[in-house]
């Protein structure tokens, strides 16, 4: 696997976020260890931009989110935010924050969230804004705000989007810690194995996905988020056209050609 470092810069001459690449995968690894991965200014925007170049490189099938160090992510830097304490900061920094989570479910590849050790506030809302998760058995989550009097009220979006209404309005009030197996039950993440075992689940998952025409993926993943929130005759509506435009594309006509003929398809 390759590597290159890219990013704003940490301590010393370390990049806020690492990129590797192996084919089709691109690996985005949260780079602030001695912070445990506290979203900061700086590292946001880093990961801004690294997520904005896997959107425009059509080579780049699977992003896989990883973090250095013993944690995924501790949420915000609260020593940052406690330095600037005025409500326009405050608007400009969540406001930051939300376009990235946005930005990682517009992009047209799926992205896998690789997460140890813990995930917390926004780090929790960093897993769920994922399209998927894989955690190792001893990750732990929780949105914890609540316990210094701040609701994670950013993390509720996302958390409300993965999880039953009642779970996660159980994480957002009581602050309190999951294991991974919860997290996997409750629909937070999708599978839980050995810490030994998580890069190789992690790269199981990439290759099923990169091992489907790109074109469907990427129709697939608009169409999945989009349709969510409509009603049901607009999400059927919307959903016929996308399948109408995939259907005509030349991988579904060669897949489906494929089936009648009882042969492998060829998409290359």
């Amino acid at each position: 696997m390759s590597a290159a470092a890219q990013g704003s810069p940490a301590a010393g001459d370390e990049p806020l976020v690492t990129v590797a690449r192996d084919g089709g995968v691109v690996r985005l690894t949260l780079n602030r260890p001695g912070q445990f991965n506290a979203l900061s200014e700086g590292l946001m925007r880093a990961l801004q931009a690294e997520l904005e170049r896997v959107a425009a490189d059509p080579q780049a099938r699977v992003v896989v989110l990883a973090a250095a160090g013993k944690a995924f992510c501790a949420g915000h830097d609260l020593r940052e935010m406690r330095a600037q304490p005025s409500h326009d900061y405050y608007r400009t920094l969540f406001a930051q924050c939300a376009r990235m989570m946005v930005t990682i479910q517009q992009l047209p590849q799926p992205v896998i969230a690789r997460v140890h050790g813990i995930a917390t506030a926004a780090g929790c809302q960093l897993v769920a804004m994922c399209d998927l998760a894989v955690a190792s058995a001893d990750a732990k989550f929780a949105v914890s705000g609540v316990n210094l009097g701040l609701f994670c009220s950013t993390p509720a979006v996302a958390l409300s989007r993965n999880l039953s209404r009642k779970a996660a309005f159980e994480m957002l009030v009581t602050g309190e810690f999951i294991d991974a197996q919860a997290a996997a039950a409750r629909g937070l993440v999708n599978r839980v194995v050995a810490p030994d075992a998580l890069d190789a689940e992690v790269g199981r998952l990439a290759a099923s996905i990169c091992a489907k025409p790109a074109v469907a993926i990427a129709a697939g993943k608009g169409l999945f988020y989009r349709q969510l929130e409509m009603g049901i005759d607009a999400a059927y509506q919307l959903a016929g056209q996308t399948m109408a435009c995939n259907m005509m594309d030349e991988a579904a006509l060669e897949g489906v050609q494929a089936f009648i003929e009882k042969r492998p398809p060829d998409w290359r």
